[in-house]
């Protein structure tokens, strides 16, 4: 099952007169992290106040030379989909995305949303239930998490959510391993894939291993004549 974490920044709390600054997004596939991320700044066309520049860092000098919300909603609309939208105190980022898709004139979200704030009281009762509190009950590494930003974040809350379903579980992929991270910028979308595969040394170590199963293994049917030759 497909889920999409995310989390934005903005200039305040009020829907009214507040804009979202940041939005980010990761996605999962039975709740582990596929590499397709989302990610962008945006213009939001007035003063970010001091007071919230100490939370997140992004200053409006900064912020002018990225696109607007008009730019940036369809690439992020897009990314997301129908899946079902995991966030940490979710009505508050739903509020601030419902409020700019109504000032574009597009309709508000209908996904599914998944508020991880609850689900973390449930799991920790009592005590705070930030996602620095969560992190640390889940001993899950929150060193880079300098100011709050909305790609780490996600990230950092992607590594929550699976905790609070139960943990990692994590299984063996021959096939190659494929990122996309799609930002948007002042320039042009791109979407960038990034393809690892193993290396012949790797491969020609797993097929030793594997053939030392036998010839019935049911490995050995992915495996290259080539390949298999490499370990003898």
């Amino acid at each position: 099952m497909r889920h999409v974490v995310w989390d934005t920044e903005t200039t305040g709390l009020s829907a009214d007169s507040d804009r979202i600054v940041e939005v980010g997004a990761v996605e999962l596939i039975d709740f582990i992290p596929t590499g397709r991320t989302f990610h962008a700044y945006i213009n939001p066309q007035r003063d970010v106040p001091d007071v919230v520049v100490k939370i997140h860092g992004l200053t409006y000098d900064f912020l002018k030379k990225h696109p607007t919300i008009k730019r940036v909603m369809p690439k992020f609309l897009e990314f997301v989909g129908d899946a079902p939208m995991v966030a940490h105190n979710a009505p508050f980022d739903v509020k601030m995305m419902n409020a700019e898709l109504k000032r574009l004139e597009m309709p508000v979200l209908s996904n599914e949303m998944i508020d991880t704030l609850p689900m973390s009281k449930r799991a920790k009762p009592g005590g705070q239930h930030n996602l620095d509190a969560m992190c640390r009950h889940f001993n899950i590494d929150n060193s880079k998490r300098e100011k709050h930003g909305a790609l780490l974040d996600s990230e950092i809350l992607a590594e929550v959510y699976l905790h609070l379903n139960g943990g990692r579980q994590f299984g063996i992929d021959l096939a190659a391993k494929v990122d996309e991270v799609i930002e948007v910028s002042s320039g042009q979308y791109q979407g960038r894939r990034f393809i690892s595969r193993a290396s012949p040394d790797e491969t020609a170590a797993h097929t030793a291993f594997i053939t030392d199963l036998g010839a019935k293994a049911l490995w050995n049917r992915y495996i290259s004549d080539e390949a298999r030759a490499k370990a003898h």
